[in-house]
This record gives structure tokens, C-alpha cells and sequence, in this order.
């Protein structure tokens, strides 16, 4: 079997159960098989497929069909232009975060000291580290999560310091400029409405925030407070229906403002401490 007929063969059998983006699945499941990128395969279409990849690629399919997340089969995912290891003990980072960054380099880019508070894999604080000029902390609850937020910083030579806790408790008060987080905000009511890969793969703990899906930001927002100097800031990732509870718990903030996503959807909320 040639390269082109096996990236065929998957692209039907992913067609087939419904995968979205069946040609560019199979496409990075085979790469990823080969160990080489995308444009290898272009440039050897013709070639065999050694018996050795065609046992990986179909393991990789395999998993793929049965919903395992292509990010977590290839362990990689980008984010910001760069790519970052993912495994199933954080959250999957999301193009629509990158929002969280672009609000951040904008309102905040004289912030000498930073928290990301929940940092999962690290993406959102090792993106700012490496784009600003400051001193980053991250934080989050599971010890496994930290070692691949650590991993990832080695790798893209960002200097962030991280500390195992929940939100903020190990952190020293009034300290920082800015505080950064996308806390989980999935209602547990809602859990059979997001896509089979999220629920049965994801973190639980990365993903769902009570009932509700508020109860991580009515303990975090007071936590920012307590965070954050005089006139530091907070900017949030919010869930697509959550805008005006959130935006009610920051009472008292000053500056307070929601920015959509690419789809209009209220995606960040941006708020200034007095």
C-alpha cells in the first residue's frame, strides 16, 4: 500500500464514523506514524507504507474512531504559534484562548509580575512569559497537570514559576499586576449537550464548574482581588451564556468589559482593580 492509497483508506473510515476533517485527521495520524510532517507525505505520496507505520497509523485510527482526541493520540497541540505537549491530565488548549492572550498584550503589556491561576498545560503562561517582559507564576490544583505546564516551559525556554494549589492559596497577597485564568465553566447539567471526545476524554476537573458552571469564579474572582495590587488587572475566559453573572460578581471592579469571540460569542472579561 502506498502513502496516497493509506491517507485514502483513513480519510474514508474517518468519513465514515462522522470524524470531523477526516483528510486532514488522517493526514496528522499518518505523520505522526511516520514520524515525519505533513508536507513528508506530499512529497512521497507514491512511496510504500512500511509494515511498521501501517501497524502505528492503524492503532492511531483506531483510537481516533473511537473518539480519543487526535491532540491527545499525537500529544501535541498549538497555541499562539507554538506547539505545546498535551496529555489527557490537562485541558486541550482552544484557538478561541488565544483571545484570553491578545487582551492581555494589549491592556496589560507593561505588567511586571503575572498569575495564571488553573494553568492546565500552560499555555497561557508560557505564551506571556515569552511574549512580555515579566515575572509569571501559574498555579493549579493537580500535580500531574504542573509537571506538563513544567514540561512545556523547559521546552519553549519560558521562565515561569509554578505552584501546585488550589487557585491562589500558596500565593503571597497584593503582588501581582495582572491575573489571568480560564477556569472550568462547563455546567455539569450541560454535560451530555459538549461533544462525546470533551466528556469522556478531557480532565472532569479541568472542564466542569458545578451546577451551574460558576462556582469556580465565585471563589475566584474574590481570590484576584486578593491577588492583584491596587489598580492591577484580572481577565478571564468566560463560558458563552455566563457574561452577566460574571460580570455581576465583579461589583465593585472598575474598567469592567466583555470582548467576543471570532463568532461574536463573550469569550474574555477584563476588569481593573480599585
Amino acid at each position: 500500500m502506498t502513502i496516497r492509497a493509506a491517507l485514502l483508506q483513513g480519510k474514508k473510515m474517518l468519513e465514515d464514523a462522522c470524524i470531523a476533517a477526516p483528510r486532514l485527521t488522517a493526514e496528522v495520524l499518518l505523520a505522526h506514524a511516520i514520524r515525519c510532517d505533513r508536507t513528508w507525505l506530499f512529497a512521497h505520496s507514491g512511496d510504500e507504507l512500511r509494515e511498521v507505520w501501517w501497524i502505528h497509523y492503524g492503532r492511531y485510527l483506531h483510537e481516533r474512531l473511537n473518539g480519543k482526541p487526535t491532540q491527545y493520540i499525537t500529544g501535541r497541540q498549538e497555541f499562539y504559534g507554538r506547539e505545546f505537549r498535551v496529555t489527557p491530565d490537562v485541558l486541550i488548549p482552544r484557538p478561541e484562548t488565544e483571545h484570553l492572550i491578545e487582551a492581555a498584550l494589549e491592556c496589560a503589556r507593561d505588567a511586571g509580575t503575572i498569575v495564571d491561576i488553573g494553568t492546565g498545560s500552560g499555555a497561557i503562561a508560557v505564551t506571556l512569559a515569552l511574549e512580555l517582559r515579566a515575572r509569571v507564576f501559574a498555579t493549579d490544583i493537580s500535580e500531574r497537570a504542573v509537571r506538563v505546564a513544567e514540561g512545556n516551559a523547559r521546552r519553549l525556554g519560558a521562565a515561569v514559576r509554578f505552584v501546585l494549589c488550589d487557585l491562589g492559596s500558596a500565593v503571597a497577597s497584593g503582588r501581582f499586576d495582572l491575573v489571568v485564568s480560564n477556569p472550568p465553566y462547563v455546567p455539569e447539567a450541560g454535560e451530555e449537550s459538549i461533544q462525546r471526545e470533551v466528556r469522556a476524554h478531557e480532565p472532569r476537573l479541568a472542564l466542569f464548574g458545578g451546577a451551574d458552571g460558576l462556582g469556580v469564579y465565585r471563589r475566584l474572582i474574590p481570590e484576584a482581588g486578593r491577588l492583584l495590587k491596587p489598580g492591577g488587572r484580572l481577565i478571564i475566559e468566560i463560558g458563552w451564556s455566563a457574561a452577566e453573572e460574571v460580570k455581576a460578581m465583579l461589583a465593585g471592579w472598575e474598567g469592567v468589559e466583555t470582548r467576543p469571540d471570532l463568532a461574536g460569542i463573550p469569550r474574555v472579561m477584563l476588569a481593573k482593580k480599585p
